[in-house]
């Protein structure tokens, strides 16, 4: 059992210490949210959580009428979660699993804490399929809200965006904090939705030092958000991510993040992929 790196205690500023994130705007006072005061991203064109980047445009992923039951994994899958238990996680610190399993679904219990999983992971695919409250409450950052940080320090966000705007690098599908979805491709809370990653780990030299930056490619229902998307470094909220001396690791384990929603989740696992 593998507990959580050091470098991650950014999630206390994260998650659960974010407040939702209000700007207006000068000219017309008509509200936006992020913010004008966070360092520019490489390139210099927008901020970390730009209030006035533009957002990423909707796309209708098609919804059925009924959600189906999730489909079989590939037989040389790692399931990590098939709807019976947390047999294959655990909590913060090495600690038992502080979520709770639910019409075959797990379900986090707002402010318990983080679940991890027991293996660990390089370059892989990813399957997860998510649920976001309904009714809804909440807006902006503060609806639906969750996160999959692949090696416990790399976000991909999960957000209810269905009707409901935010700043673009916080949006589903977001490399958190770096780069937004091309589009939303969200479906109604109360609806089950998809994830499935490419993952190409992070490569550091052996002083430590980086040699090559992760590379994402994201799937969000069917449809790419993310496009073998270069990741600046692990999550950082309000702040520049980049790799930082003794930031060099190996495999490490998958982390769904509680931000204070009772997401749902099922369906989860994972393929190691060769390099």
């Amino acid at each position: 059992m593998t507990s959580l790196p050091p470098s991650l205690a950014v999630l206390a500023l994260l998650g659960l210490a974010a407040p939702f994130a209000l700007a207006f705007n000068a000219e017309d006072q008509k509200p936006t949210y992020g913010y004008r005061d966070t360092p520019y991203l490489p390139g210099g064109q927008w901020r970390v959580h730009d209030a006035d980047r533009p957002l990423p445009p909707v796309v209708d992923p098609g919804t059925p009428d009924l959600d189906p039951p999730p489909s079989p994994p590939p037989s040389d899958a790692i399931v990590l979660f098939d709807g019976s238990s947390l047999d294959h996680w655990h909590g913060d610190g090495g600690k038992p699993a502080p979520w709770k399993v639910e019409d075959g679904a797990i379900v986090i219990v707002p402010r318990s804490g983080s679940l991890i999983s027991n293996q660990s992971f390089g370059d892989c695919q990813i399957h997860l399929e998510f649920q976001t409250p309904s009714p809804p409450e909440g807006s902006d950052q503060g609806r639906g809200n969750s996160g999959l940080l692949i090696m416990s320090r790399y976000e991909i966000q999960i957000l209810d965006n269905y009707n409901n705007p935010t700043y673009a690098d916080g949006h589903a599908g977001a490399v958190y904090g770096q780069t937004p979805p091309l589009v939303n491709a969200c479906r109604p809370p109360g609806r089950w939705q998809t994830f499935d990653i490419i993952w190409r780990a992070p490569r550091f030299k052996p002083d430590g030092s980086l040699d090559q930056p992760a590379f994402v490619t994201v799937f969000h229902n069917g449809i790419l958000v993310q496009d073998h998307t270069q990741v600046l470094g692990p999550v950082r909220w309000r702040d520049l991510a980049r790799y930082e001396p003794g930031d060099a690791h190996g495999d490490a384990p998958i982390l769904l993040q509680d931000h204070g929603d009772p997401v749902r989740f099922r369906n989860i696992w994972v393929r190691p992929l060769s390099h």
